[in-house]
């Protein structure tokens, strides 16, 4: 069996050169420290993403997107499709640990300031990766038709035509017209697996090529020791391996789930129904679905809702640009303002997104 694997190695070599690419990547070190452990959350999301790319194909063989045959199509997969519910449970499932990944990738770039120069567009990228999840999220919501994922959708685009200016033609957009409709879900459904499928397959590819040009990020503490006492381990194999082996426990916990909790389909959507009382978006949209129940209904002359809306915008946009604001991270110091501005974020969301669902 050794001697085949060598052979179709060498064939493959003589080929596309793989000994160069095995130097390259043999040159490449990961730094080793108390705090290592989060370099791994962003292989983990890119596993997540795989694992979303190839059951969201497995599912489109049956799925069709029409407000007439979604919800059917779906209960086909789930019934009489071999192991369809499987493949759609995994497919849920993934989506709602790629986002939580993300999350905890995002926030440990932050807290390590892994965003300083040169990686500013290392963040950007991995920024507008992170917003994408969420528009992914946001978009296959509805694919099911049914009634909760309609109703949620309605609230969604609601919040969105709230926005100043730019809100009536976004929600109108957004829905194909002036209500969710079949058109919202065609239009949702070209989102999804089109769109932005193929510009988040951009920005990661260019999120990696920089990853792979300027090297994993150092903590401060750990470049302001000799380059004797710093420990390291070679990306290929040692990183790799490891890496590959947090992605088979993450598919055994994801497999977990989605046999003992499979997704749930509920009722069909109907439009003319009225809404179930207590609709909640998911998870990850809870945080500012609850803190805009907390603003009054005006603020001065504005309304209490676009208010909030616009102060979540302005903080996304900061957080996005903070590496160009963040001036003291850049030149090797340390910032506690940004420190604590992150542990606020985290605590506000936690807690935020606790009372929501137990509202």
């Amino acid at each position: 069996m050794k001697n085949i694997f060598t052979k179709i190695y060498n064939w493959v070599d003589e080929r596309v050169k793989l000994e160069d690419l095995v130097k390259f990547m043999g040159k490449k070190y990961v730094p080793v420290h108390r705090h290592s452990i989060w370099y791994y959350f962003g292989g983990v999301s890119l596993f997540f993403f795989i694992i979303q790319v190839t059951t969201g194909i497995l599912l489109l063989f049956y799925y069709k997107g029409s407000s007439d045959l979604a919800f059917e199509s779906v209960q086909f997969i789930m019934s009489k499709v071999q192991f369809g519910w499987l493949v759609r449970s995994i497919h849920a499932w993934a989506a709602n640990l790629f986002i939580l990944s993300a999350f905890i990738h995002m926030f440990s770039v932050y807290f390590e300031k892994a965003y300083r120069k040169p990686r500013e567009i290392t963040w950007v990228t991995g920024m507008l990766m992170f917003f994408m999840c969420l528009g992914f999220g946001f978009s296959g919501y509805l694919l099911p038709w049914n009634t909760l994922s309609f109703f949620a959708t309605k609230v969604g685009t609601d919040i969105a035509g709230a926005v100043p200016i730019i809100g009536e033609p976004l929600r109108t957009f957004i829905r194909g017209g002036d209500d969710v409709s079949g058109a919202t879900l065609s239009r949702l459904f070209g989102f999804h697996v089109a769109l932005f499928p193929g510009i988040f397959t951009i920005l990661l590819a260019i999120h990696l090529i920089l990853i792979q040009r300027q090297g994993i990020s150092e903590p401060m503490h750990f470049e302001e020791q000799h380059s004797s006492e710093k420990k390291t381990m070679p990306f290929f194999p040692n990183f790799l391996l490891r890496d590959l082996l947090l992605w088979l426990i993450v598919l055994n916990v994801l497999a977990i789930l989605a046999v003992f909790f499979p997704a749930d389909l509920g009722v069909k959507a109907d439009p003319f129904s009225s809404a179930p009382a207590g609709i909640k978006p998911e998870w990850y949209f809870l945080f500012m679905f609850q803190s805009l129940k907390y603003f009054p209904s005006h603020i001065l002359f504005a309304e209490g809702e676009v208010v909030g809306i616009l102060l979540f915008g302005a903080a996304g946009l900061l957080w996005l640009l903070i590496p160009f604001w963040d001036r003291k991270s850049s030149r090797g110091e340390q910032n506690r303002f940004v420190n604590y501005l992150g542990i606020f974020a985290v605590i506000f969301i936690i807690i935020l997104t606790i009372l929501g669902w137990r509202s």
